[in-house]
């Protein structure tokens, strides 16, 4: 069962054509990476699933809710973490975890439950009282990552969350989206670390605005000769024609 579906998705900016006619397919519970340098188009591209950013032509369904006639319902029915995600630093991490589930309509006599079973989750029994500002930059994204998706989404968009941590804390990070991806939860990914695209069930990566690859990242290496996901982005990334996003 898919759960995204773009079908010759496309964003211009007057003459400009930030997305450019892509079609894909995700599935439930898939881990789908999508790659691309800077200016490539993929930010531009998340925006339109979200229900952000109205497609200039092309159409889009997310959770079974068209992109264009219903940005709401798209809203309701995803999670989303980007490196910015903004935890409120002077409130506990408990604090955190109920203000979210309040804002993502989780009925109140449910959010107690909802806490502890976060915490559990996390290893964060002992942080619970701790102001969010003292946890170490891994922590706060492992939190917002827990946070993004308290509301149990069909899908969750991830934007290079796991920009600036260090290599234990972002394997621990992909233990949860393991974890989420098991219980259903569709994870739809960009990184710029390339040993993370190892990890997607399936990657597609964008040049100028087109998706250029796509498929598993086993096939991907053989179809470009290549000995890892580093080799087989940098050879399409060489094709790019933009510097900036």
């Amino acid at each position: 069962m898919n759960v995204i579906t773009a079908e010759n998705l496309t964003k211009s900016f007057g003459s400009f054509t930030a997305v450019d006619h892509i079609s894909f397919e995700v599935a439930q519970g898939e881990i789908f990476g999508f790659l691309g340098a800077n200016g490539a188009g993929k930010t531009t591209a998340i925006r339109m699933l979200c229900g952000l950013s109205k497609p200039t032509s092309g159409k889009g369904y997310v959770a079974g809710f068209d992109i264009r006639k219903q940005p709401e319902q798209i809203k309701a029915n995803i999670g989303y973490l980007s490196q910015k995600f903004a935890l409120y630093e002077d409130l506990k991490v408990w604090e955190n975890i109920r203000l979210y589930a309040g804002i993502y309509g989780i009925p109140e006599k449910k959010i107690g439950d909802r806490i502890d079973e976060i915490l559990t989750r996390l290893g964060f029994e002992n942080e619970k009282e701790v102001l969010v500002k003292a946890l170490p930059l891994g922590w706060k994204q492992k939190l917002s990552f827990s946070v993004a998706i308290v509301h149990e989404p069909r899908i969750v968009f991830l934007d290079e969350p796991t920009s600036g941590v260090d290599p234990a804390t972002r394997r621990q990070f992909w233990e949860l989206i393991y974890d989420a991806a098991d219980r259903g939860i569709t994870v739809f990914v960009t990184t710029h670390y390339m040993d993370e695209a190892e990890y997607c069930n399936r990657v597609s990566i964008m040049v100028d605005g087109k998706i250029q690859a796509l498929d598993t990242p086993k096939n991907l290496k053989k179809q470009f000769e290549a000995g890892n996901m580093d080799e087989v982005f940098h050879q399409l990334a060489r094709k790019a024609r933009l510097n900036g996003d």
